[in-house]
């Protein structure tokens, strides 16, 4: 007794519907793939190129009720901004937040800065700069 075949004979009723559709989902998958890759380069490209500020900290002293913080701010000439510093309590709270201005056309800044707090701070957090 011989057993049945169900598959087609090769060649003569070309490309089964499963193939086409496969070959379609591949295509759309790399086009997909391809237009996700352009975007996330072009927002990594801008977020790094369009950032005209950055800054470190570069030591920090706590008091009983102020932080004084030494920044180190770079910038392009003429640009003008603020960086946003914190200052948190041994528990995790946050005691105090205040934004620094930098204006002026030097591309390198050092500046001691004093950030009032609530009540004893043990850290100095630069969370971020901005240019207006």
């Amino acid at each position: 007794m011989s057993t049945a075949t169900t598959r087609l004979p090769e060649g003569r009723y070309g490309r089964s519907t499963d193939e086409r559709a496969d070959r379609k989902l591949r295509i759309a998958a790399a086009a997909l793939g391809a237009v996700l890759l352009v975007v996330v380069g072009w927002f990594g490209y801008h977020y790094v190129v369009g950032t005209k500020i950055s800054a470190e900290i570069i030591t920090f002293k706590t008091y009983e009720d102020s932080v004084r913080v030494h920044l180190e701010v770079r910038k392009d000439s003429g640009t003008h901004g603020y960086c946003t510093v914190r200052s948190q309590a041994e528990n995790g709270a946050e005691v105090g937040r205040a934004d620094f201005r930098f204006d002026g056309d030097a591309t390198r800044i050092d500046k001691a800065v004093t950030l009032r707090t609530t009540s004893q701070g043990t850290t100095a957090e630069l969370l971020g700069c901005h240019a207006d």
